[in-house]
């Protein structure tokens, strides 16, 4: 039997890293701010509005002025969310590969269906993606590992026949979580300082490119 692999979608599947920065510069230019470097937000964009508001302007969700400035960073995200968002570069080899090979894939990510999903239609996946799972599609988002559970499920596969790709240490612990194969992608936006090997997972791949050879190890263990 086939397996399933699932994949985190910012800094895994898609750059949007760009996009994301941009929208934590606004909420900056909106308080007379100037911009921050690209390269200060980028290790932040798998964390969200939390994670670049918190890098951008120092604040938490605790702080007085935090759910006003999230709704309007989630607004000007939301209006310039495909200006410069693009595939990594190997993601659309690796997909073909997967199609080819006969396995199924599915998206499983932190974002909210209203933005996960335009997105993906955007990059050209709907017509291939089984599911796209968003943050807010089950009661529990990750680390939690219903979401993963819920993808498997609406797929029709056991979790031991399902890997998950993500570059956050969340992926790795909801997948872990899960029962299923976990797989650091080390290209996104883990940071250059992160001990990547503490976090467990099955493998780490470098680039797109080294996950097809992964899957294919996985697989045949199963």
């Amino acid at each position: 039997m086939k397996k399933l692999v699932l994949f985190d979608f910012d800094g895994t599947l898609a750059d949007t890293a760009p996009d994301l920065a941009a929208a934590a510069n606004k909420q900056r230019e909106r308080r007379g701010l100037a911009p921050l470097p690209y390269e200060a937000l980028r290790p932040y964009a798998s964390a969200g509005a939390r994670g670049l508001l918190k890098a951008g302007l120092g604040l938490s969700p605790e702080d007085e002025a935090y759910e006003a400035c999230r709704r309007q960073f989630l607004q000007d995200y939301e209006t310039d969310m495909t200006r410069l968002t693009s595939l990594f570069p190997g993601v659309r080899e690796l997909l073909d590969t997967l199609r080819e090979q006969g396995y199924a894939w599915g998206i499983v990510t932190n974002k909210a269906e209203y933005l996960a999903v335009p997105l993906v239609s955007h990059l050209g996946l709907d017509s291939e993606c089984a599911i796209t799972v968003g943050g807010d599609t089950t009661p529990h988002s990750k680390p939690h590992p219903a979401p993963l559970l819920h993808a498997a499920s609406h797929v029709g596969y056991a979790p031991r026949d399902c890997i998950y790709i993500g570059d956050d240490q969340r992926d790795i612990v909801a997948g872990k979580a899960a029962g299923m194969g976990t797989v650091i992608a080390a290209y996104g936006y883990c940071g250059q300082d992160t001990a990547l090997h503490a976090w467990g997972a099955d493998a780490i791949a470098a680039t797109p490119h080294e996950l097809w050879p992964v899957i294919e190890c996985w697989a045949a263990q199963g």
